[in-house]
């Protein structure tokens, strides 16, 4: 079903306002309108009683301090410094609103603040901001500590949209691991965005997304053995004698009693003694007769064919030791 691409803001301006001034923004016009004088102003910036976030947009000074100490807070303000500019007709989006909901992202966040919505005469935007023209339903929009940004499943398919499929599918699984949305909400906002650039991507990668991805390395790696042709795997899967689970594992090929785990660079750095455990684990796993691969972010970020290869020997040894189900693809 289609859906208007008019947006209907969260908010009027009164609003908008009301959530800046709650979290300590303020503007120059809204300090002039009630009769604070422009001398007033800049020496509040001077002595500082007022933290200038950009041209003409204000932070109190306990505000800003109090956002400086809290995860993400410092974000927070530049988001609240654009909303500001742009008033109450744009919604925070993509990987601004990604970095709101604590969506996963592949690699550093873009430096602008993103934001959505329909062209208008006279609305201002800035160095440090970029805006993406176009309308949206009110219901893909949602509020974070008082301010408009698109919902956890709209941010999902604007990424989807317009990122590379590996990088969309990091931001996907990490919604969908940490129940911010579903599969089923994602593929119902596809389906409000009929004929828009990039939903065809976005569908995809929906449809290869999974919740059961527990780092950006573990999707990074899926999309890599796909690309080498390896069979999709089940994602931590228990593997065990039967009685008793030796290891959850982070990708399992039934077929060819075939493990895989991918190591994070600081995993051993982090608990110097996993190393003795990861390795009478993977013992205790090859003496039930399965075969373990570890990789790295580097091996498969950069050699993802080097790592196809060492899977594909593993299921060989598996056919050749008549433990495997089938033949291996070459």
């Amino acid at each position: 079903m289609s859906v208007p691409y008019e947006i209907v803001s969260a908010m009027d301006a009164a609003e908008l306002r009301q959530a800046l001034q709650a979290a300590g923004v303020l503007t120059r016009a809204d300090l002039l309108a009630v009769g604070v004088e422009r001398a007033r102003i800049d020496a509040a910036v001077r002595n500082g009683r007022l933290i200038q976030l950009s041209r003409g947009v204000y932070a109190r000074a306990d505000a800003a301090k109090r956002a400086r100490s809290q995860a993400g807070g410092e974000y927070q303000l530049r988001v609240a410094a654009a909303l500001a500019v742009t008033g109450a007709d744009a919604v925070v989006s993509h990987q601004s609103a990604a970095q709101l909901h604590g969506i996963a992202l592949l690699g550093k966040p873009d430096a602008d603040v993103a934001l959505t919505g329909l062209p208008e005469r006279g609305r201002h935007t800035r160095a440090g901001m970029h805006m993406f023209n176009m309308g949206m339903p009110t219901t893909h929009v949602t509020t974070i500590s008082g301010l408009p940004v698109t919902t956890a499943a709209r941010t999902v398919i604007d990424l989807a949209r317009t990122l590379a499929f590996r990088a969309a599918v990091v931001a996907a699984d990490s919604a969908l691991h940490q129940r911010l949305t579903t599969t089923a909400e994602l593929r119902s906002v596809i389906a409000q965005l009929p004929g828009r650039r990039g939903t065809a991507r976005a569908a995809e990668v929906i449809e290869f997304a999974d919740g059961r991805a527990e780092s950006p390395l573990e999707s990074i790696a899926r999309v890599g053995l796909r690309d080498s042709g390896i069979p999709r795997p089940e994602l931590q899967i228990q593997l065990g004698n039967g009685f008793e689970p030796i290891a959850r594992v982070d990708f399992y090929w039934k077929q060819y009693r075939t493990a895989a785990e991918a190591d994070g660079a600081m995993k051993y750095d982090l608990d110097p003694d996993l190393a003795r455990r990861q390795l009478r684990r993977d013992h205790l796993l090859r003496a039930e007769g399965y075969e373990v691969v570890h990789f790295t972010w580097q091996d498969i970020n950069f050699s993802p064919e080097l790592v196809a290869t060492w899977i594909r020997q593993a299921f060989r040894r598996q056919v050749e030791a008549g433990a495997a189900e089938g033949r291996v693809a070459s």
